[in-house]
C-alpha cells in the first residue's frame, strides 16, 4: 500500500466523484479508480458505494477515513520534523579544537553570545597534532578549527594559504611546577645553576611545543631541558606536573585556579611566558552561510572592540 492511495481515498470521500477528485490529485481518471481498486484489494473489502450518486462511503470506509486522515496527519508531522532537523542539522558547525580550549575557552566564549553560534564539537580531534587540523578542514572532516597559534609565526609552522582566521582572545603559556613547603618552586628557572631541568613537555610536532622551543630559543641563558614525557593534552602535562616528576607549560587558562590555591606555583617569572592567540580557521571560498553569519559577527564584534 502507497500513501499515495490513502490520500486519494480522502480526496474521494471529501468530493464524492471520481473526475474531481481524479483532476486534483493530477491523474487521470482511470488510473485514479485504479488506484482505489487497489486500495480497496489491499484492505479486502469494498470502501466506496458506487451505488449512489453521489458516492459514498460505506461503514468500513468511513472507519477507514479516519484511519486514513490520522495516517496522514501522522506522517505531514514526520515529514515537518524530519526536514528541521535536517535543516538543523544542516546549520551545525563541526569545531576541531584541543580539550583544554575545549575545556577552559570554548564555553566562557559561548556564554558570551546572546545567541551562541551552532557549533558541535568534533571530539575525536582532541588528539590530534598541528597538521591533523587543517588536513582534516582540507578533507570537509570539519567545518572550524580552533586552535593556539604563536602571535610570533615562524616557518615550522603548519601550512595554512587555503585558510582565513580571527582571532579570538590572547593566552599565555606559564611554566608551573609542583611547591616545595616553604613555597618555592621543586623545580626552577632562575637558579643559576646549569643542570638540566625535568620537562614534562608537548609532542614535538604540535604547535605548543613549536611556539615554547622558539620563545626559549630567543632567552639568554635557559637552561637544558631532560625530556621526561611528551604529552598532546595539557590535562596529562598537568596531572605530571602535580606529580612533582617536572616543569611543565601550561595555559594560563588551565592553571589559574591551581595557581590560586597554591598546588602549583609559577617556575619563573613573566620572562619565561609564552603568548599565544587563540584563532578560529575556516577554508577559503566555501559558501556555507552558518559560517559566514559567524564570521560576519566576528568582524562586528571585533570592529566593535578596536572602537572602544
Amino acid at each position: 500500500m502507497e500513501l499515495r492511495w490513502l490520500e486519494d481515498f480522502i480526496v474521494l470521500a471529501r468530493t464524492q466523484h471520481f473526475s474531481r477528485a481524479a483532476e486534483e490529485q493530477n491523474v487521470t481518471q482511470p488510473t485514479f479508480s485504479r488506484r482505489i481498486k487497489l486500495l480497496e484489494e489491499g484492505m479486502g473489502t469494498t470502501l466506496i458505494n458506487r451505488q449512489t450518486l453521489p458516492l459514498s462511503l460505506t461503514p468500513a470506509g468511513e472507519e477507514f477515513l479516519a484511519l486514513s486522515l490520522e495516517v496522514t496527519r501522522r506522517v505531514a508531522a514526520t515529514r515537518q520534523r524530519l526536514a528541521h532537523l535536517a535543516e538543523e542539522q544542516a546549520s551545525q558547525l563541526r569545531l576541531a579544537a584541543p580539550q583544554s580550549l575545549l575545556a577552559h575557552f570554548l564555553p566562557a566564549w559561548l556564554a558570551s553570545w546572546s545567541t551562541p553560534p551552532p557549533l558541535t564539537p568534533y571530539l575525536r580531534a582532541t588528539g590530534w597534532l598541528a597538521n591533523d587540523f587543517f588536513e582534516a578542514l582540507s578533507r570537509d572532516e570539519c567545518d572550524l578549527v580552533l586552535t593556539y597559534w604563536p602571535r610570533d609565526e615562524g616557518p615550522q609552522m603548519p601550512e595554512t594559504e587555503d585558510l582565513e582566521h580571527r582571532c579570538l582572545d590572547s593566552e599565555r603559556l606559564v611554566p608551573v611546577s609542583l611547591p616545595e613547603p616553604d613555597g618555592r618552586p621543586r623545580f626552577a628557572l632562575e637558579t643559576g645553576l646549569r643542570a638540566s631541568l625535568p620537562l614534562i613537555a608537548y609532542h614535538p610536532r604540535g604547535v605548543t611545543d613549536m611556539a615554547l622551543r622558539r620563545h626559549l630559543a630567543g632567552i639568554p641563558g635557559a637552561p637544558d631541558f631532560r625530556v621526561l614525557h611528551e604529552s598532546i593534552q595539557s590535562g596529562n602535562i598537568r596531572e605530571l606536573v602535580g606529580l612533582g616528576y617536572g616543569l611543565g607549560w601550561l595555559p594560563e587558562r588551565v592553571v589559574q585556579e591551581t595557581l590560586a590555591a597554591g598546588t602549583l606555583v609559577r617556575a619563573g617569572d613573566a620572562r619565561w611566558d609564552v603568548p599565544l592567540e587563540v584563532r578560529l580557521y575556516r577554508r577559503r571560498g566555501l559558501d556555507q552561510p552558518a559560517i559566514e553569519a559567524l564570521w560576519q559577527a566576528l568582524a562586528t564584534d571585533s570592529e566593535s572592540r578596536r572602537a572602544l
